[in-house]
């Protein structure tokens, strides 16, 4: 799919070099049992059917009154879905399912530490914990439906049980996920207008406890110089009766949940019955414009959508034992640990920790332990296992049926030891493409019916009509070899309502780009723009490039950084890559490639040598790098995503920014060490595409 490129290369039009793969097929005991299996679904869930077709996700839900307009498109692009329909998400998620599956399994919780024994939460539990969360929220905090709260919290059941419970009476929860810092929650606080902030006092990770209470001070202090003041703080002990923290707690402030509950025990709390288009929550996510942009949901349309993907994408039935390794302070804990696999009476894990502690096989052994059959997890954490220890799944008798892929796109030869070694050639892989502000997957291979292809995400998912548009609104054909900006042409379920308190950032961000009449009610006329760069292969399938941001412009030619590193990851040797521009006097900008290798390895120089090699075979002498560095680790977030804003600001002599909340910090002056040299830092203006490069990880 090699072509050719020239200076006056569409913005658009990222180079595309990677050669289709072959395509990898279901086995038949996966399709025996599998909830999708009728082809005649792509027909029900065609642009002639839309918007109708979407009843069949909203069906799998119990309505207090069916709604009696399926898609309202009087006032674009703020889409209305199931207009007059009302329900409750805790309800669907909880409370009809008592009858049938009260004493089954709802959460399995799975501490850090392999001492602390695991333990479940049936459905019964869980409905009578969210009922007296509920009432502590209405009661003591005198909360109502409309009101928000920030919820700053770990992986830990008292999470879902606190947003269940927010659910239950209308309250707009806002997560905010629990590795961001206490004045990155006060300033979310801030923003959505909460009065109640909700924390625990520590956590396990690594092997550490982690005093997070201390962060409730740091956001408080936040909020009110952003002009909110928080009524009260709720915290949740790891350990009932034990405080983790070392922040004392501020009387009249403070409150341990587990004290406060007492006065609760047994309460129930009626479900509120609320619209459809009521807000459930808010995702707060932050992008290359500065303030972080709270993306609200609504009630029906985002549990519709996340019920209907999970069923048939996800595969979930009531008794699996389903395993999302995301967290849920991000939109996939959301949408595909909690509301979606909730509302199909399935079987969700949560688990605490890091996946490699103590060791590479800790995943494989929860797997074990826990009979998980499906199991969800990043590219980022797929090479990282891989890196730590790549025989270790072959070590434990674990089985999964259905493996999927999610955050970002993942390259072939990650693709296969995901398939080959941890799915054990039995599992299906499903690679999805979605984004915080769309609820659910956007393209994905239905599990029963579409063959996989490694590196592609695979077609639309059903009722998704995507496009792709060059910098001019012209769409760029599928099997032409040319990216493109992907879009969307029409409304979906769950995509977002607005941006919280900003509808015009909400048009001007994801519909303004692409209108064809801004006076027009006619959705065709509003392309969502996803702001990722994709390709179209001649069958249908889409490969997601990446951020638009993510692209180095050489000398004309757009090189997605996503590829470059695919190539890197085709050196057997090489565990990890990233890559980022610099500056060049000649060229503009230049790739410079970060790598880690696998344990072992010693030959540095001859690795260094082949990868050049590979990356001008695989893609062209245009993509040269101008440097490859050998590092120990590369910057991570807590949730494992590679920071290139950080290595693009070494390599490039900036100012990396606060490092203080990435998993590894010390790693970053390690690595500023190694390329600028041990001296003084000395740190200058960058132009504006290095200072945001990355900024969306």
């Amino acid at each position: 799919m090699s072509i050719e490129r020239s200076a006056e290369t569409n913005e658009a039009q990222i180079a595309v070099h990677w050669k289709e793969e072959e395509y990898v097929r279901s086995s038949a005991k996966f399709i025996g049992q599998a909830n999708l299996v009728d082809p005649a679904i792509t027909e029900r869930f065609s642009e002639k059917n839309f918007p109708e077709c979407f009843r069949e996700y909203a069906d799998m839900l119990s309505w207090d009154r069916y709604w009696h307009t399926t898609l309202d498109t009087s006032n674009p692009p703020f889409w209305k879905w199931f207009v007059g329909g009302k329900l409750n998400v805790c309800s669907n998620c909880v409370d009809r399912h008592l009858a049938q599956y009260g004493n089954k399994a709802a959460f399995i919780f799975v501490p850090e530490p392999e001492y602390e024994p695991v333990y479940t939460i049936t459905y019964q539990e869980l409905f009578t914990r969210v009922n007296e969360v509920a009432a502590v929220l209405r009661t003591f905090c005198g909360l109502e439906k409309g009101d928000r709260v920030t919820i700053h919290m770990p992986m830990i059941p008292e999470l879902p049980i606190t947003m269940l419970a927010c659910a239950r009476l209308g309250i707009i929860h806002s997560v905010v996920f629990g590795g961001f810092s206490g004045e990155a929650a006060g300033l979310r606080a801030s923003d959505s207008g909460s009065r109640v902030m909700i924390y625990s006092d520590g956590y396990y990770r690594n092997g550490k406890i982690i005093d997070h209470k201390s962060s409730a001070d740091i956001a408080l202090e936040a909020a009110a110089k952003a002009g909110t003041k928080i009524e009260k703080v709720l915290v949740w002990r790891r350990h009932q009766g034990q405080d983790l923290s070392k922040k004392p707690m501020v009387q009249g402030r403070d409150y341990f949940m587990d004290e406060v509950l007492l006065n609760f025990k047994r309460a129930k709390v009626d479900a509120v019955s609320m619209d459809a288009e009521d807000p459930l929550f808010l995702m707060y996510t932050s992008g290359t414009t500065g303030q972080p942009k709270g993306c609200q949901h609504r009630t029906g349309g985002y549990l519709a959508y996340v019920a209907g993907t999970s069923k048939y994408y996800q595969d979930i039935h009531p008794e699996d034992v389903y395993w999302c390794m995301a967290d849920i302070g991000w939109i996939t804990g959301h949408s595909y640990i909690v509301y979606g696999p909730l509302a199909l009476a399935g079987t969700s894990v949560l688990y605490e920790g890091v996946p490699n502690y103590p060791d590479a096989g800790r995943p494989w052994r929860i797997a074990e332990q826990l009979d998980v059959n499906i199991f969800h997890t990043s590219p980022t954490a797929i090479r990282m296992l891989r890196k730590a220890g790549p025989e270790e799944p072959k070590k434990y008798h674990y089985h999964f049926k259905h493996m999927t892929t999610v955050g970002e796109p993942i390259e072939p030869a990650a693709w296969r030891w995901y398939y080959d070694v941890v799915g054990k050639r039995e599992a299906v892989i499903v690679d999805t493409w979605w984004q915080t502000e769309n609820g659910g997957f956007l393209c994905t291979t239905k599990p029963a019916l579409d063959p996989m292809k490694p590196g592609s995400a695979g077609p639309p998912a059903l009722g998704i009509f995507p496009i792709i548009y060059d910098e001019e609104g012209k769409e760029v054909p599928a099997g032409s070899g040319r990216a493109g900006n992907i879009c969307i042409r029409n409304p979906w379920p769950g995509i977002m309502q607005t941006v919280w308190g900003d509808s015009d950032r909400f048009v001007k961000q994801y519909y303004q780009k692409y209108c064809k009449n801004s006076k027009s009610t006619d959705w065709r006329d509003w392309p969502y723009f996803a702001a990722d760069g994709a390709v179209l292969a001649a069958d249908g399938y889409y490969r997601i490039l990446g951020r638009v941001d993510d692209v180095i412009n050489v000398a004309g030619h757009r090189l997605g950084t996503k590829e470059v590193e695919s190539a890197c990851l085709t050196v057997p040797e090489v565990a990890e890559a990233a890559v980022v521009p610099v500056i060049d006097e000649i060229r503009g900008r230049m790739p410079v490639v970060y790598i880690s290798l696998k344990p072992g390895v010693e030959d540095v120089e001859r690795v260094t040598e082949q990868i050049i090699s590979t990356i001008e075979t695989m893609i062209g002498k245009i993509a040269r790098p101008k440097a490859v560095h050998t590092v120990p680790d590369l910057p991570k977030t807590r949730s494992g995503k590679i920071m290139r804003r950080v290595l693009a600001a070494i390599s490039n002599a900036m100012d990396p920014g606060d490092v203080t909340t990435l998993a590894n910090p010390d790693i970053v002056e390690l690595i500023r060490r190694q390329v600028q040299g041990a001296g003084p830092v000395v740190l200058k203006e960058g132009p504006e595409d290095l200072k945001q490069f990355g900024a969306n990880e």
